[in-house]
């Protein structure tokens, strides 16, 4: 069994952005030979996340605008009255969603359903350069 641990960097707009990344997973994967195991994707940050979602246009509008249904922009955030950073929403948005996924792959190849891709979400208030890390357990 293998550990290999990759690093990714993915630049995005902010403000709920979401970002295809299931490319990028299935090269280190296809990369390193693997045959059999998992890829862990996680986001450092607290004011981002991992997920799968069909990534597609209709989809790219909705999780923002449910994300804003849930977590509002416009509200009193406690971590805004403490740090004046106005992104107390972006942080509660991460913590629903999560930092990091697993993806087990088969005859290396990431075992998505096909209509899944593995999608990177950004919930700051402005663009960022996000580092996720990428851990691989398997064997060839």
């Amino acid at each position: 069994m293998e550990i290999i641990t990759e690093h990714l960097a993915v630049s995005t707009q902010g403000n709920s952005d979401v970002v295809d990344i299931t490319a990028q997973i299935a090269s280190f994967v296809s990369k390193h030979g693997l045959s059999e195991g998992n890829a862990t994707v996680f986001v450092s940050g607290s004011t981002a996340a991992v997920t799968t979602s069909e990534y597609e246009p209709g989809l790219v509008k909705d999780i923002p605008d449910a994300m804003e249904r849930v977590a509002p922009q416009g509200l009193r955030y406690h971590h805004d009255d403490t740090w004046h950073d106005g992104n107390g929403h972006s942080h509660v948005r991460a913590a629903l969603m999560g930092p990091s996924l697993t993806v087990p792959f088969s005859r290396g190849e990431l075992l998505l359903g096909t209509w899944q891709q593995i999608v990177l979400i950004d919930f700051d208030t402005r663009a960022r350069k996000r580092q996720l890390v990428v851990q691989l357990v398997g064997k060839q």
